[in-house]
């Protein structure tokens, strides 16, 4: 029997960088004592949400290591490997065994995007590579393509395969997943206005962007569900849904990191081909923060 990597709200931590557009260690040390003293489950680096496009090997190196050495042992560190080169994500799975992460997340090859024979191997290959733990990621609008129920059960047979963060919102192949795949094959949202009704269908949680912003109110909703207050933790959902919404108006991480700027814990900078939030997506944003006494 598979255990879960986490269970909870996993915070997809963004990767702070100077206006000179280098890493902000400093920053990224601060975010990571704030997520643990607000009661984060565990920590995403160098995921969507952390510029993984932009960063070089050595600088995923670099924030891999500090994470897991700032964190301590306190809460699981999972590492985003997905590439669409099946060697490279292979070389950092290795490396992310090497870096002592609890796991390791995976999203599918973007661009040449393969077939769902071709995600078999490349997921096969790379869980072979490292006794490691790894998360799959299916996020079609960013990939352009998915995962179906029939290749999630195969993955699911894998000694190291052990679950997926979900980010299709098609809950017609999320329950034909449940129903195909083993119990011990986790699942969790990949959509912050989908916490709840993934926990309903049996998932472990969350892993999420708008907990960079409110991670105790995050890890609350699946703190509520799991303790049995499904009316209360689905009042907490649909409180968060402006916040959700003003986060994901323009390209993520574009929104969260001005948020977190606002909130004075990080200097808001992308990295291009990203660029400041517009002026009525930061309208919408800081009005949804207010409205939730974060400003």
């Amino acid at each position: 029997m598979k255990k879960p990597v986490f269970t909870g709200s996993a915070t997809a931590l963004i990767t702070p960088f100077d206006r000179n557009g280098e890493l902000d260690l400093n920053t990224l040390g601060e975010l990571i004592d704030w997520q643990l003293e607000q009661g984060t489950d565990a920590l995403v680096v160098c995921a969507t949400t952390g510029e993984c496009a932009t960063l070089s090997d050595r600088e995923w190196e670099i924030v891999v290591d500090f994470t897991v050495q700032r964190v301590n042992g306190k809460i699981s560190v999972i590492a985003g490997i997905g590439r669409n080169d099946t060697r490279h994500t292979l070389w950092l799975n290795k490396r992310a065994k090497s870096l002592a992460v609890q796991g390791t997340l995976a999203v599918t090859p973007y661009y040449n995007k393969t077939t769902q024979t071709g995600l078999l191997r490349h997921y096969y290959t790379v869980a072979d590579s490292a006794d490691l733990p790894m998360l799959l990621y299916n996020v079609p609008s960013r990939t352009g393509m998915t995962v179906t129920a029939e290749t999630y059960s195969a993955l699911a047979q894998h000694p190291n395969i052990y679950g997926v963060k979900e980010a299709s919102g098609d809950f017609g192949l999320i329950l034909k997943t449940r129903k195909m795949c083993p119990e011990d094959f986790a699942l969790y949202s990949g959509n912050d206005d989908q916490i709840v009704p993934i926990l309903a269908l049996g998932g472990q949680g969350v892993i999420s962007t708008m907990a960079n912003v409110i991670p105790a109110q995050t890890h609350e909703i699946c703190a509520l569900w799991k303790a049995g207050e499904l009316d209360k933790a689905s009042e907490l959902q649909i409180m968060c849904q402006p916040l959700i919404q003003a986060l994901f108006r323009e390209v993520n991480p574009i929104p969260v990191k001005a948020a977190m700027a606002m909130l004075g814990r990080d200097s808001g900078y992308t990295r291009q081909p990203l660029t400041e939030i517009g002026t009525a997506a930061r309208a919408e944003l800081r009005e949804a923060m207010v409205a939730l006494d974060l400003l």
